[in-house]
């Protein structure tokens, strides 16, 4: 495989992000407050049955447990609720911080690097000095390539020629496509177009906003002027608002699997995004990220 692996952590089967609005209510009298302390102690009473059965260690901390109960019933469940989110949190995926897809919303100044100043065909003199490498192996300007971009925000890669020979067939098939990627609430679906010898992503969401203007927040560009040797480099360069290393990693890695491999299922699912969309079923492309194996 020319692309490092992606690590997926488990997410619910959710075809679509789910806002649950919680309706608070303020309690404007004394009455009202003390209801509202009797709800904690008698749900924190609750609670502390439920860790008697379930915690192996409760009884060695019982006491101290039990002090901070009855002393403060809003303190002990808030204490319980913040350890619960720690464990909630995911081991791979979203950064520390919780994405605001409210953002997604607002229209964001297009990626521009020298290597994306030009909307037609990219080239890789925008980048490197080719003469540099006229006289390298394919090993040797892979090495090259990776070692130049590690400390940059992009995602890189030296694909095979036959691969990507492959990968273009397909895309003139099926130019446009979606993925799912892994989000603390579930998963975001990521548009993907074809156009040259790049490949566009924007969030679906940004999409059905902004339409033909929906900022890209990924682009792939692949750079054949070392074909004769064997290999085609691959530079991805994403909005760090939108997306991590790993999330933009991720859909790269679909992205070969999709296009650059004669995977039966996947392939069944590209047709009938492009042929037969009535039929397409989102749940089936979260199935197959969630059986990814690279």
């Amino acid at each position: 495989m020319y692309l490092d692996s992606c690590l997926i952590d488990s997410r619910p089967s959710c075809a679509f992000f789910l806002l649950i609005n919680h309706i608070c209510f303020d309690s404007v009298t004394i009455p009202a407050r003390s209801f509202h302390m009797s709800s904690a102690r008698e749900r924190s009473e609750k609670v502390l049955e439920e860790l008697k059965e379930k915690n192996p260690y409760f009884e060695k901390y019982a006491s101290k447990i039990a002090t901070v109960q009855q002393s403060s019933p809003e303190e002990f469940l808030s204490r319980l609720d913040s350890v619960e989110k720690e464990k909630k949190k995911p081991k791979f995926g979203p950064s520390k911080s919780e994405r605001d897809y409210s953002e997604l919303l607002k229209p964001k100044v297009s990626l521009t690097t020298e290597a994306t100043r030009d909307s037609s065909h990219r080239k890789l003199s925008d980048i490197m000095r080719l003469e540099l490498i006229e006289d390298k192996s394919a090993d040797d300007i892979k090495h090259l390539w990776l070692e130049y971009h590690k400390d940059k925000d992009v995602i890189t890669a030296a694909i095979p020629v036959e691969q990507f020979n492959l990968m273009m067939a397909r895309a003139k098939q099926y130019p446009v496509f979606i993925l799912p990627i892994p989000r603390s609430q579930g998963y975001e679906f990521i548009m993907l177009q074809f156009a040259a010898n790049t490949v566009h992503f924007t969030p679906l969401l940004n999409y059905q906003v902004h339409k033909e203007n929906a900022p890209e927040c990924l682009n792939m560009t692949m750079f054949t002027e070392c074909s004769d040797k064997g290999i085609v480099l691959m530079r991805g360069e994403y909005d760090t608002k939108v997306l991590n290393a790993q999330e933009a990693q991720c859909l790269a890695n679909q992205v070969q699997l999709y296009y650059s491999q004669n995977n039966e299922s996947k392939v069944h699912l590209l047709e009938t995004f492009t042929k037969s969309p009535d039929k397409f079923k989102h749940m089936d492309i979260i199935e197959e990220l969630n059986n990814l194996k690279i």
